[in-house]
């Protein structure tokens, strides 16, 4: 399909690329349009696409496998060799004014989802993956590491599904406020405490130490105290990315069984946040706390870059006059 885009959020790993010109092995060697969070209108459709039709509101999935392999067969298409993904050298994203993607990766959205919050579906679906992966239940107690905007997602879909308390720990108050606002209910403001002391201080406010991990900075430290906070038998998922090489307390956690997972992106996660976001059963609006027009493009990377506020979002079109 071909799309007009309408809103783009701008992620950290933009950024870095925008920075640093390479993610790990990713590495930008030719000019690269950046943008992977994102919402538009369908202007024109395929021959063999049927779901959809000009005039349709859609949010973007940005990772498309390129062949049906075996990860897709068994339903985890994000860890496909071959795949597809916006803004991920070589390939190019979406923020731009026209853009064409697979219509198979592209998702309706309801009338009462805003376009705004088509485009955070690619946040929150890194957190419902996530929390997924962890295990989060009825009744758990869950620690997220890490007050970003992948913390604050990952706070929003653990209490949504079930989870009895949260805990968030950041360098900054006012990332904490957020935290709070979006519903955790206890916050740590980390200083210069020891990964030992930040998680005597997780057990001290939760009253026990939480079952699940969630660590969104991909910091030596925070992993560390990850692995000291987490019960015995309990699980540390790791979602920020860091060095590639971190010194962690492996003993400690494997003679506690404390189950360590990866996540990659995500997968069969746009029908679950739509879902959501259309029965009012979350709110991710308080995320958003800058608008850019595409012309200031730049001016949106610099706030970004320095840090202020949570989620900045692009407006591609134009034509809109909408908040």
């Amino acid at each position: 399909v071909l799309l007009r885009m309408h809103s783009v959020g701008i992620c950290g790993s933009d950024v870095h690329y925008w920075q640093h010109g390479r993610i790990g092995d990713f590495v930008v060697k030719d000019p690269m349009v950046l943008g992977h969070e994102a919402s538009g209108t369908v202007v024109k459709v395929g021959s063999g696409v049927t779901h959809l039709k000009p005039g349709d509101r859609v949010a973007i999935e940005p990772g498309v496998p390129r062949e049906m392999d075996e990860f897709c067969k068994t339903g985890r298409y994000n860890l496909s060799p071959t795949i597809f993904f916006c803004a991920t050298p070589p390939d190019n994203g979406n923020l731009c004014r026209y853009y064409k993607h697979s219509a198979s990766y592209c998702y309706k959205l309801p009338d009462n989802v805003t376009f705004e919050e088509g485009a955070l579906i690619e946040p929150l679906s890194v957190g419902i993956h996530a929390c997924k992966r962890a295990g989060v239940t009825l009744g758990s107690k869950v620690f997220v590491s890490g007050s970003g905007p992948i913390g604050l997602v990952n706070v929003i879909i653990a209490k949504m599904m079930g989870a009895a308390a949260v805990v968030v720990t950041d360098l900054s108050a006012s990332r904490l406020q957020k935290a709070k606002e979006v519903g955790a209910d206890f916050t740590i403001q980390v200083k210069n405490e020891t990964p030992q002391e930040v998680a005597s201080k997780v057990e001290g406010v939760l009253g026990c130490m939480p079952d699940i991990t969630v660590e969104c900075t991909g910091v030596q430290v925070c992993i560390q105290a990850g692995i000291y906070a987490t019960r015995s038998g309990g699980t540390l998922v790791l979602v920020g990315l860091g060095p590639e090489m971190v010194t962690v307390p492996i003993v400690n956690a494997a003679v506690r069984e404390v189950d360590i997972r990866g996540i990659f992106r995500y997968c069969n996660t746009w029908p679950v946040a739509i879902a959501l976001l259309a029965s009012k059963r979350i709110n991710v609006k308080p995320l958003v706390t800058h608008r850019f027009p595409l012309e200031k493009a730049l001016e949106a990377f610099e706030t970004t870059k320095r840090g202020e506020g949570v989620k900045v979002m692009l407006k591609c079109d134009p034509t809109d006059q909408s908040p």
